[in-house]
Protein backbone atom coordinates (compact mmCIF):
# COMPACT_ATOMS: atom_id res chain seq x y z
CA UNK A 1 0.00 0.00 0.00
CA UNK A 2 1.52 3.39 -0.88
CA UNK A 3 1.57 5.64 2.20
CA UNK A 4 -0.13 9.31 2.17
CA UNK A 5 -0.56 12.05 4.51
CA UNK A 6 -3.85 10.41 5.48
CA UNK A 7 -2.35 6.34 5.50
CA UNK A 8 0.91 8.03 7.67
CA UNK A 9 -1.67 9.78 10.02
CA UNK A 10 -3.63 7.39 10.71
CA UNK A 11 -0.37 5.25 11.36
CA UNK A 12 0.59 7.67 13.87
CA UNK A 13 -2.36 8.04 15.89
CA UNK A 14 -2.74 4.61 15.84
CA UNK A 15 0.86 3.62 17.45
CA UNK A 16 0.28 6.33 19.88
CA UNK A 17 -3.11 5.34 20.93
CA UNK A 18 -2.59 1.33 21.28
CA UNK A 19 0.56 2.81 23.29
CA UNK A 20 -1.28 4.42 25.66
CA UNK A 21 -4.15 2.26 25.72
CA UNK A 22 -1.53 -0.12 27.51
CA UNK A 23 -1.52 2.20 30.80
CA UNK A 24 -5.35 2.79 30.89
CA UNK A 25 -6.33 -0.87 31.52
CA UNK A 26 -4.20 -1.10 34.42
CA UNK A 27 -4.41 2.31 35.56
CA UNK A 28 -8.17 1.59 35.88
CA UNK A 29 -8.00 -1.93 37.35
CA UNK A 30 -5.23 -1.09 40.05
CA UNK A 31 -7.14 1.67 41.34
CA UNK A 32 -9.78 -0.32 42.43
CA UNK A 33 -7.78 -3.44 43.81
CA UNK A 34 -5.64 -0.80 46.19
CA UNK A 35 -9.06 0.70 47.06
CA UNK A 36 -9.85 -2.52 48.00
CA UNK A 37 -7.07 -3.73 49.85
CA UNK A 38 -7.33 -0.54 51.64
CA UNK A 39 -10.73 -1.25 53.09
CA UNK A 40 -9.90 -4.60 54.40
CA UNK A 41 -6.48 -2.90 55.93
CA UNK A 42 -9.47 0.11 57.66
CA UNK A 43 -11.55 -3.05 58.35
CA UNK A 44 -8.76 -5.20 60.32
CA UNK A 45 -6.23 -3.24 61.12
CA UNK A 46 -3.78 -5.74 60.12
CA UNK A 47 -0.35 -4.89 58.39
CA UNK A 48 -0.25 -7.26 56.02
CA UNK A 49 -2.93 -5.51 54.09
CA UNK A 50 -1.62 -1.93 54.40
CA UNK A 51 1.92 -3.45 52.87
CA UNK A 52 0.02 -4.88 50.11
CA UNK A 53 -1.91 -1.47 49.09
CA UNK A 54 1.58 0.02 49.49
CA UNK A 55 3.13 -2.08 46.92
CA UNK A 56 0.17 -2.56 44.47
CA UNK A 57 0.10 1.06 44.89
CA UNK A 58 3.25 1.94 43.74
CA UNK A 59 3.17 0.22 40.58
CA UNK A 60 -0.22 2.23 40.21
CA UNK A 61 1.85 4.82 40.34
CA UNK A 62 4.32 3.90 37.87
CA UNK A 63 1.96 3.08 35.14
CA UNK A 64 -0.33 6.24 35.74
CA UNK A 65 2.72 8.73 35.64
CA UNK A 66 3.40 7.22 32.10
CA UNK A 67 -0.22 6.89 31.13
CA UNK A 68 -0.67 10.74 31.64
CA UNK A 69 2.84 11.22 29.39
CA UNK A 70 1.54 9.18 26.76
CA UNK A 71 -1.83 10.83 27.27
CA UNK A 72 -1.02 14.41 27.01
CA UNK A 73 1.00 13.74 23.81
CA UNK A 74 -1.50 11.93 21.92
CA UNK A 75 -3.99 14.71 22.23
CA UNK A 76 -1.85 16.94 20.88
CA UNK A 77 -2.25 15.43 17.41
CA UNK A 78 -5.65 16.00 17.21
CA UNK A 79 -4.36 19.52 16.45
CA UNK A 80 -1.24 18.73 14.26
CA UNK A 81 -2.36 15.73 12.10
CA UNK A 82 -5.94 15.83 12.70
CA UNK A 83 -6.76 20.10 12.24
CA UNK A 84 -10.10 19.50 9.78
CA UNK A 85 -11.51 16.94 12.60
CA UNK A 86 -10.81 19.38 15.09
CA UNK A 87 -12.35 22.50 13.38
CA UNK A 88 -15.84 20.63 12.08
CA UNK A 89 -16.58 18.41 15.01
CA UNK A 90 -14.94 21.13 17.71
CA UNK A 91 -17.45 22.26 19.39
CA UNK A 92 -18.96 18.51 20.52
CA UNK A 93 -15.47 16.47 20.84
CA UNK A 94 -14.20 19.09 22.99
CA UNK A 95 -17.06 19.57 25.52
CA UNK A 96 -16.44 15.88 26.89
CA UNK A 97 -11.96 16.41 26.34
CA UNK A 98 -12.18 19.30 28.38
CA UNK A 99 -14.45 17.44 30.97
CA UNK A 100 -12.34 14.68 31.26
CA UNK A 101 -9.30 17.56 32.26
CA UNK A 102 -11.40 19.94 34.90
CA UNK A 103 -13.89 17.17 36.39
CA UNK A 104 -11.59 14.05 36.08
CA UNK A 105 -7.87 14.43 35.46
CA UNK A 106 -6.95 17.53 37.98
CA UNK A 107 -9.10 15.19 40.56
CA UNK A 108 -7.50 12.11 40.37
CA UNK A 109 -3.85 13.77 40.33
CA UNK A 110 -4.32 15.73 42.81
CA UNK A 111 -5.31 12.47 45.11
CA UNK A 112 -3.01 10.18 43.79
CA UNK A 113 -0.34 12.82 45.29
CA UNK A 114 -2.21 12.68 48.95
CA UNK A 115 -2.22 8.95 48.42
CA UNK A 116 1.75 8.54 48.37
CA UNK A 117 2.66 11.68 50.79
CA UNK A 118 -0.92 11.40 53.03
CA UNK A 119 -0.14 8.00 55.27
CA UNK A 120 1.43 9.56 57.86
CA UNK A 121 -0.55 12.88 58.02
CA UNK A 122 -4.00 11.80 57.54
CA UNK A 123 -6.33 9.46 59.16
CA UNK A 124 -6.85 5.68 58.11
CA UNK A 125 -10.51 6.58 57.32
CA UNK A 126 -9.37 9.93 55.50
CA UNK A 127 -6.76 8.10 53.64
CA UNK A 128 -9.48 5.04 52.41
CA UNK A 129 -11.67 8.19 51.16
CA UNK A 130 -8.43 9.56 49.11
CA UNK A 131 -7.49 6.04 47.64
CA UNK A 132 -11.21 5.41 46.69
CA UNK A 133 -11.38 8.96 45.14
CA UNK A 134 -8.57 8.30 43.08
CA UNK A 135 -10.30 5.05 42.14
CA UNK A 136 -13.61 7.13 41.23
CA UNK A 137 -11.13 10.18 39.51
CA UNK A 138 -9.80 6.97 37.23
CA UNK A 139 -13.20 5.57 35.66
CA UNK A 140 -14.60 9.31 35.44
CA UNK A 141 -11.42 10.15 33.43
CA UNK A 142 -12.59 6.56 31.03
CA UNK A 143 -15.80 8.04 31.26
CA UNK A 144 -15.64 11.20 29.40
CA UNK A 145 -13.04 9.95 26.53
CA UNK A 146 -15.01 7.22 26.12
CA UNK A 147 -18.24 9.17 25.64
CA UNK A 148 -15.93 11.46 23.08
CA UNK A 149 -15.26 8.71 21.44
CA UNK A 150 -18.44 7.24 21.48
CA UNK A 151 -19.82 10.42 19.46
CA UNK A 152 -17.64 9.60 16.84
CA UNK A 153 -18.80 6.09 16.96
CA UNK A 154 -22.80 7.36 16.89
CA UNK A 155 -22.81 11.19 16.59
CA UNK A 156 -26.56 12.17 17.84
CA UNK A 157 -26.99 15.45 19.83
CA UNK A 158 -25.18 17.79 17.26
CA UNK A 159 -25.89 19.08 13.64
CA UNK A 160 -24.74 20.63 10.91
CA UNK A 161 -25.05 24.42 10.53
CA UNK A 162 -24.84 25.02 6.76
CA UNK A 163 -23.61 28.99 7.13
CA UNK A 164 -20.67 27.93 9.57
CA UNK A 165 -20.00 24.97 7.80
CA UNK A 166 -19.68 22.55 11.35
CA UNK A 167 -21.50 20.23 13.28
CA UNK A 168 -22.68 22.18 16.24
CA UNK A 169 -23.82 20.93 19.40
CA UNK A 170 -27.76 20.75 20.10
CA UNK A 171 -27.97 18.08 23.37
CA UNK A 172 -25.45 17.52 25.54
CA UNK A 173 -27.77 15.13 27.85
CA UNK A 174 -28.01 13.09 24.74
CA UNK A 175 -24.11 13.38 23.78
CA UNK A 176 -23.51 12.14 27.26
CA UNK A 177 -25.88 9.23 27.69
CA UNK A 178 -25.20 8.10 24.15
CA UNK A 179 -26.34 4.54 24.21
CA UNK A 180 -22.73 3.64 22.00
CA UNK A 181 -20.55 5.77 24.96
CA UNK A 182 -22.54 4.02 27.76
CA UNK A 183 -22.36 0.39 26.87
CA UNK A 184 -17.88 0.91 25.63
CA UNK A 185 -17.66 2.91 28.93
CA UNK A 186 -18.82 -0.30 31.02
CA UNK A 187 -17.23 -2.80 28.60
CA UNK A 188 -14.11 -0.71 28.76
CA UNK A 189 -13.96 -0.39 32.31
CA UNK A 190 -14.43 -3.81 33.07
CA UNK A 191 -11.57 -5.12 30.74
CA UNK A 192 -9.62 -2.79 32.40
CA UNK A 193 -10.59 -4.08 35.72
CA UNK A 194 -9.51 -8.22 34.66
CA UNK A 195 -6.04 -6.69 33.15
CA UNK A 196 -5.42 -5.48 36.79
CA UNK A 197 -6.83 -9.19 38.50
CA UNK A 198 -4.70 -10.98 36.02
CA UNK A 199 -1.40 -8.66 36.55
CA UNK A 200 -1.94 -9.19 39.94
CA UNK A 201 -2.76 -12.51 40.17
CA UNK A 202 0.77 -12.91 37.59
CA UNK A 203 3.19 -11.24 39.89
CA UNK A 204 1.65 -12.79 43.21
CA UNK A 205 1.83 -16.24 41.49
CA UNK A 206 5.67 -15.45 40.97
CA UNK A 207 6.15 -14.62 44.16
CA UNK A 208 4.78 -17.72 44.88
CA UNK A 209 7.00 -19.51 42.90
CA UNK A 210 10.17 -18.03 44.20
CA UNK A 211 8.98 -18.42 47.53
CA UNK A 212 9.00 -14.75 48.22
CA UNK A 213 6.28 -12.56 50.63
CA UNK A 214 4.32 -15.95 50.70
CA UNK A 215 1.39 -13.86 52.64
CA UNK A 216 1.33 -11.00 50.61
CA UNK A 217 1.12 -12.98 47.43
CA UNK A 218 -1.81 -15.07 49.05
CA UNK A 219 -4.06 -12.62 49.55
CA UNK A 220 -3.20 -10.45 46.72
CA UNK A 221 -4.73 -13.59 44.24
CA UNK A 222 -7.43 -14.13 46.62
CA UNK A 223 -8.56 -10.57 46.03
CA UNK A 224 -7.27 -10.79 42.36
CA UNK A 225 -9.80 -13.97 41.64
CA UNK A 226 -12.69 -12.76 43.46
CA UNK A 227 -12.94 -9.39 41.71
CA UNK A 228 -10.87 -10.86 38.30
CA UNK A 229 -14.18 -13.51 37.89
CA UNK A 230 -17.05 -10.87 38.49
CA UNK A 231 -14.83 -8.58 36.29
CA UNK A 232 -14.53 -10.92 33.53
CA UNK A 233 -18.16 -11.68 33.53
CA UNK A 234 -18.83 -8.39 33.26
CA UNK A 235 -16.89 -8.04 30.21
CA UNK A 236 -18.66 -10.94 28.38
CA UNK A 237 -21.93 -9.38 29.09
CA UNK A 238 -21.27 -5.99 28.56
CA UNK A 239 -19.44 -7.26 25.58
CA UNK A 240 -23.14 -8.46 24.49
CA UNK A 241 -24.77 -5.08 24.83
CA UNK A 242 -22.14 -3.62 23.06
CA UNK A 243 -22.52 -6.00 20.35
CA UNK A 244 -26.44 -5.37 20.47
CA UNK A 245 -25.84 -1.50 19.82
CA UNK A 246 -23.18 -2.18 16.87
CA UNK A 247 -26.59 -3.70 15.23
CA UNK A 248 -28.59 -1.07 15.82
CA UNK A 249 -26.01 2.12 14.74
CA UNK A 250 -22.92 0.28 13.21
CA UNK A 251 -24.26 -2.06 10.60
CA UNK A 252 -21.29 -2.13 8.50
CA UNK A 253 -18.85 -2.54 11.45
CA UNK A 254 -20.98 -5.93 12.70
CA UNK A 255 -21.23 -7.45 9.45
CA UNK A 256 -17.25 -7.16 8.74
CA UNK A 257 -16.35 -8.57 11.58
CA UNK A 258 -18.80 -11.51 11.57
CA UNK A 259 -17.62 -12.01 7.73
CA UNK A 260 -20.91 -11.58 6.26
CA UNK A 261 -20.99 -10.60 2.74
CA UNK A 262 -24.81 -11.63 1.67
CA UNK A 263 -27.75 -10.91 4.09
CA UNK A 264 -28.82 -13.83 6.05
CA UNK A 265 -32.12 -15.41 7.05
CA UNK A 266 -32.98 -14.80 10.69
CA UNK A 267 -31.64 -15.56 12.72
CA UNK A 268 -28.20 -15.68 11.29
CA UNK A 269 -25.12 -18.13 12.51
CA UNK A 270 -22.19 -17.14 13.97
CA UNK A 271 -19.14 -18.02 12.16
CA UNK A 272 -16.27 -19.20 14.41
CA UNK A 273 -13.76 -19.88 12.39
CA UNK A 274 -12.70 -18.77 8.50
CA UNK A 275 -10.68 -17.11 6.67
CA UNK A 276 -12.37 -14.04 5.26
CA UNK A 277 -11.35 -13.22 1.17
CA UNK A 278 -12.28 -9.45 0.35
CA UNK A 279 -11.74 -9.85 -3.35
CA UNK A 280 -13.91 -13.00 -3.66
CA UNK A 281 -16.60 -11.52 -1.35
CA UNK A 282 -16.72 -15.08 1.13
CA UNK A 283 -15.34 -16.38 4.28
CA UNK A 284 -13.10 -19.72 3.23
CA UNK A 285 -13.39 -22.66 5.69
CA UNK A 286 -16.15 -21.31 7.93
CA UNK A 287 -17.55 -22.71 10.90
CA UNK A 288 -20.99 -21.64 11.73
CA UNK A 289 -22.91 -22.08 14.97
CA UNK A 290 -26.56 -21.56 13.83
CA UNK A 291 -28.86 -18.70 15.38
CA UNK A 292 -25.89 -17.64 17.55
CA UNK A 293 -25.53 -14.16 15.71
CA UNK A 294 -29.35 -13.65 15.26
CA UNK A 295 -29.93 -14.09 18.63
CA UNK A 296 -26.53 -11.79 19.84
CA UNK A 297 -27.14 -9.15 17.50
CA UNK A 298 -31.12 -8.58 17.57
CA UNK A 299 -32.00 -10.32 20.68
CA UNK A 300 -34.73 -12.09 18.20
CA UNK A 301 -35.59 -14.87 16.17
CA UNK A 302 -36.80 -12.78 13.07
CA UNK A 303 -34.90 -10.00 12.32
CA UNK A 304 -32.20 -9.71 9.72
CA UNK A 305 -28.92 -8.99 10.51
CA UNK A 306 -27.83 -6.91 6.79
CA UNK A 307 -24.40 -8.08 4.90
CA UNK A 308 -22.19 -6.92 3.19
CA UNK A 309 -23.19 -6.43 0.01
CA UNK A 310 -26.83 -5.20 0.95
CA UNK A 311 -25.02 -2.56 3.12
CA UNK A 312 -22.86 -1.13 0.09
CA UNK A 313 -26.01 -0.67 -1.97
CA UNK A 314 -27.67 1.64 1.02
CA UNK A 315 -24.56 3.09 0.95
CA UNK A 316 -24.75 3.94 -2.71
CA UNK A 317 -28.34 5.23 -2.16
CA UNK A 318 -27.09 7.49 1.09
CA UNK A 319 -24.71 8.93 -1.52
CA UNK A 320 -27.01 10.01 -4.04
CA UNK A 321 -29.17 11.36 -1.07
CA UNK A 322 -25.93 13.22 -0.18
CA UNK A 323 -25.24 14.70 -3.13
CA UNK A 324 -28.81 16.78 -2.97
CA UNK A 325 -28.07 18.17 0.21
CA UNK A 326 -24.30 19.16 -1.27
CA UNK A 327 -25.92 20.66 -4.00
CA UNK A 328 -27.80 22.92 -1.71
CA UNK A 329 -25.32 23.25 0.74
CA UNK A 330 -23.37 25.07 -2.11
CA UNK A 331 -26.23 26.90 -3.22
CA UNK A 332 -27.03 28.36 0.15
CA UNK A 333 -23.07 29.02 0.27
CA UNK A 334 -23.34 31.33 -2.43
CA UNK A 335 -26.65 33.12 -1.51
CA UNK A 336 -25.49 33.89 2.30
CA UNK A 337 -27.69 35.67 4.31
CA UNK A 338 -30.29 35.56 1.52
CA UNK A 339 -30.25 31.72 0.80
CA UNK A 340 -33.53 30.49 -0.87
CA UNK A 341 -36.25 28.71 1.59
CA UNK A 342 -36.48 25.99 -1.06
CA UNK A 343 -32.75 25.22 -0.72
CA UNK A 344 -32.62 25.09 3.01
CA UNK A 345 -35.60 23.05 3.26
CA UNK A 346 -34.30 20.51 0.10
CA UNK A 347 -30.71 20.84 2.34
CA UNK A 348 -32.76 19.54 5.50
CA UNK A 349 -34.60 16.87 4.17
CA UNK A 350 -31.48 15.50 3.07
CA UNK A 351 -28.93 16.74 5.28
CA UNK A 352 -28.18 13.07 7.22
CA UNK A 353 -26.86 11.84 4.62
CA UNK A 354 -24.17 14.76 3.60
CA UNK A 355 -21.46 12.79 5.08
CA UNK A 356 -21.81 10.03 2.49
CA UNK A 357 -21.39 12.75 -0.41
CA UNK A 358 -17.84 13.65 1.21
CA UNK A 359 -16.63 10.43 0.37
CA UNK A 360 -16.54 11.35 -3.51
CA UNK A 361 -13.91 14.08 -1.83
CA UNK A 362 -11.39 11.42 -1.90
CA UNK A 363 -11.86 10.59 -6.11
CA UNK A 364 -12.48 14.77 -7.07
CA UNK A 365 -12.85 17.87 -5.72
CA UNK A 366 -16.66 18.55 -6.52
CA UNK A 367 -18.93 15.73 -5.72
CA UNK A 368 -21.19 16.47 -8.02
CA UNK A 369 -19.17 15.80 -10.96
CA UNK A 370 -18.82 12.29 -9.85
CA UNK A 371 -19.86 9.56 -12.40
CA UNK A 372 -22.02 6.44 -11.62
CA UNK A 373 -18.12 4.07 -11.34
CA UNK A 374 -16.58 7.10 -9.40
CA UNK A 375 -20.31 6.62 -6.77
CA UNK A 376 -19.88 2.95 -6.51
CA UNK A 377 -16.41 2.96 -5.41
CA UNK A 378 -16.64 5.53 -3.05
CA UNK A 379 -19.70 3.39 -1.86
CA UNK A 380 -17.07 0.03 -1.74
CA UNK A 381 -15.02 2.34 0.33
CA UNK A 382 -17.91 2.30 3.45
CA UNK A 383 -16.84 -1.35 3.89
CA UNK A 384 -13.67 -1.54 6.09
CA UNK A 385 -10.68 -4.20 5.86
CA UNK A 386 -12.58 -7.64 6.98
CA UNK A 387 -10.11 -10.07 8.33
CA UNK A 388 -7.74 -7.54 10.66
CA UNK A 389 -11.61 -7.50 12.19
CA UNK A 390 -13.28 -10.59 11.42
CA UNK A 391 -9.73 -12.34 13.74
CA UNK A 392 -9.40 -9.23 16.37
CA UNK A 393 -12.80 -9.87 17.43
CA UNK A 394 -12.12 -13.79 17.81
CA UNK A 395 -8.98 -13.08 19.45
CA UNK A 396 -10.67 -10.85 21.79
CA UNK A 397 -13.61 -13.13 22.63
CA UNK A 398 -11.28 -16.27 23.09
CA UNK A 399 -9.09 -14.46 25.47
CA UNK A 400 -12.08 -13.17 27.73
CA UNK A 401 -13.60 -16.91 27.96
CA UNK A 402 -9.92 -17.99 28.82
CA UNK A 403 -9.97 -14.89 31.39
CA UNK A 404 -12.93 -16.03 33.13
CA UNK A 405 -11.89 -20.37 33.56
CA UNK A 406 -8.50 -18.73 34.79
CA UNK A 407 -10.39 -16.94 37.59
CA UNK A 408 -13.22 -19.55 38.43
CA UNK A 409 -10.20 -22.11 38.90
CA UNK A 410 -7.65 -19.69 41.09
CA UNK A 411 -11.00 -18.51 42.79
CA UNK A 412 -11.90 -21.95 43.68
CA UNK A 413 -8.54 -22.67 44.79
CA UNK A 414 -8.17 -19.84 47.24
CA UNK A 415 -11.86 -20.30 48.81
CA UNK A 416 -12.33 -24.14 49.18
CA UNK A 417 -8.31 -25.33 48.93
CA UNK A 418 -6.87 -23.21 51.84
CA UNK A 419 -5.02 -21.15 49.15
CA UNK A 420 -2.46 -23.86 47.94
CA UNK A 421 -2.16 -23.50 44.27
CA UNK A 422 -0.37 -26.10 42.08
CA UNK A 423 3.31 -25.06 40.45
CA UNK A 424 1.78 -25.26 36.99
CA UNK A 425 -1.28 -23.33 37.89
CA UNK A 426 1.49 -20.74 39.09
CA UNK A 427 3.50 -20.76 35.70
CA UNK A 428 0.07 -20.32 34.10
CA UNK A 429 -0.67 -17.19 35.89
CA UNK A 430 2.72 -15.39 35.38
CA UNK A 431 2.78 -16.45 31.70
CA UNK A 432 -1.08 -14.62 30.69
CA UNK A 433 0.53 -11.43 32.46
CA UNK A 434 0.04 -10.18 28.63
CA UNK A 435 -2.65 -11.51 27.42
CA UNK A 436 -5.43 -8.67 28.95
CA UNK A 437 -3.39 -6.14 26.90
CA UNK A 438 -3.48 -8.37 23.99
CA UNK A 439 -7.55 -8.54 24.45
CA UNK A 440 -7.53 -4.79 25.26
CA UNK A 441 -5.60 -4.27 21.66
CA UNK A 442 -7.74 -6.65 20.16
CA UNK A 443 -10.64 -4.52 21.42
CA UNK A 444 -9.28 -1.12 20.29
CA UNK A 445 -8.62 -2.67 16.42
CA UNK A 446 -12.40 -3.66 16.71
CA UNK A 447 -13.99 -0.52 17.86
CA UNK A 448 -11.56 2.24 15.79
CA UNK A 449 -10.16 -0.15 12.80
CA UNK A 450 -13.99 -0.51 12.09
CA UNK A 451 -15.61 2.62 11.82
CA UNK A 452 -13.20 3.18 9.00
CA UNK A 453 -13.53 4.64 6.28
CA UNK A 454 -14.76 7.63 8.79
CA UNK A 455 -13.48 9.41 11.91
CA UNK A 456 -16.96 10.30 12.58
CA UNK A 457 -19.30 7.74 11.42
CA UNK A 458 -21.69 8.72 8.73
CA UNK A 459 -20.58 12.19 9.24
CA UNK A 460 -16.68 12.71 8.35
CA UNK A 461 -14.40 10.55 6.51
CA UNK A 462 -11.10 10.04 7.43
CA UNK A 463 -9.81 11.20 4.49
CA UNK A 464 -11.09 14.73 4.80
CA UNK A 465 -10.01 14.93 8.23
CA UNK A 466 -6.40 15.09 8.29
CA UNK A 467 -3.96 18.53 8.25
CA UNK A 468 -2.47 20.21 4.90
CA UNK A 469 0.93 18.55 5.98
CA UNK A 470 3.69 17.46 3.35
CA UNK A 471 4.66 13.83 3.75
CA UNK A 472 7.88 14.87 5.05
CA UNK A 473 6.59 16.51 7.75
CA UNK A 474 4.45 13.94 9.03
CA UNK A 475 6.36 11.17 8.41
CA UNK A 476 9.24 13.25 10.94
CA UNK A 477 6.94 13.55 13.86
CA UNK A 478 5.92 9.92 13.52
CA UNK A 479 9.38 8.72 14.15
CA UNK A 480 9.74 11.27 16.91
CA UNK A 481 6.68 9.68 18.35
CA UNK A 482 7.97 6.21 18.02
CA UNK A 483 11.66 7.20 19.97
CA UNK A 484 9.99 9.12 22.14
CA UNK A 485 7.16 6.24 23.27
CA UNK A 486 10.31 3.36 22.99
CA UNK A 487 12.25 5.63 25.23
CA UNK A 488 9.05 5.67 27.80
CA UNK A 489 8.52 1.94 27.07
CA UNK A 490 11.74 1.01 28.63
CA UNK A 491 11.56 3.26 31.21
CA UNK A 492 8.16 1.62 32.09
CA UNK A 493 8.97 -1.88 31.89
CA UNK A 494 12.43 -1.20 33.97
CA UNK A 495 10.93 0.28 36.68
CA UNK A 496 8.12 -2.12 37.01
CA UNK A 497 10.45 -5.24 37.08
CA UNK A 498 12.62 -2.99 39.46
CA UNK A 499 9.63 -2.87 42.23
CA UNK A 500 8.62 -6.17 41.12
CA UNK A 501 11.75 -7.87 42.02
CA UNK A 502 12.43 -5.48 45.56
CA UNK A 503 9.15 -6.40 46.49
CA UNK A 504 7.02 -4.91 48.85
CA UNK A 505 8.66 -2.90 52.27
CA UNK A 506 7.64 -3.54 55.38
CA UNK A 507 6.03 -1.20 57.65
CA UNK A 508 8.55 -2.13 60.64
CA UNK A 509 6.64 0.13 63.99
CA UNK A 510 2.99 -0.53 62.47
CA UNK A 511 3.80 -4.31 62.33
CA UNK A 512 5.54 -4.33 66.24
CA UNK A 513 2.66 -2.23 67.37
CA UNK A 514 -0.17 -4.18 65.69
CA UNK A 515 2.05 -7.70 67.02
CA UNK A 516 2.28 -6.06 70.70
CA UNK A 517 -1.42 -5.00 70.80
CA UNK A 518 -2.22 -9.40 69.64
CA UNK A 519 0.74 -11.08 71.06
CA UNK A 520 -1.58 -12.93 74.10
CA UNK A 521 -4.28 -13.83 72.13
CA UNK A 522 -2.30 -15.25 69.23
CA UNK A 523 -0.28 -17.42 71.45
CA UNK A 524 2.77 -15.66 71.86
CA UNK A 525 6.07 -15.67 70.53
CA UNK A 526 5.23 -18.98 68.17
CA UNK A 527 3.36 -16.51 66.08
CA UNK A 528 5.82 -13.65 65.99
CA UNK A 529 7.85 -15.73 63.03
CA UNK A 530 4.63 -15.93 61.15
CA UNK A 531 4.22 -12.48 61.69
CA UNK A 532 7.12 -11.20 59.82
CA UNK A 533 7.13 -13.93 56.75
CA UNK A 534 4.91 -11.60 54.91
CA UNK A 535 7.35 -8.96 54.70
CA UNK A 536 10.60 -10.76 55.20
Amino acid sequence: MEFGIVELSRLQFALTAMYHFLFVPLTLGLSVVIAIMETVYVMTNRPIWRQMTKFWGTLFGINFVLGVATGITMEFQFGMNWSYFSHYVGDIFGAPLALEGLMAFFMEATFVGLFFFGWDKLSKVGHLIVTWLVAIGSNFSALWILIANGWMQNPVGAEFNPMTMRMELTDFYEVMFNSVAQAKFVHTVSAGYVTAAVFVLGVSAWYLLKNRHIELARRSITVAAAFGLASAFSVVLLGDESGYDATLNQKMKLAAIEGMWETEPAPAPFTVFGFPDQEARETHFAIHVPYVMGLIGTRSLTTEIPGIAQLVDEGENRIRSGLIAYDALMHIREARQTADPAELARFEAHSDDLGFAFLLRKYLDDPREASDEQIRMAAEDTVPRVWPLFWAFRIMVGLGFGFIATMIYFFYLASFKGMRFPRPALHLAVWMIPAPWIAAEMGWIVAEFGRQPWTVDGVLPTAMSVSALSITEVALTLAGFILFYTVLFVVEVSLMLKYIRKGPVQDVEETEAWFATHYDRLGGRRESAALATPAE
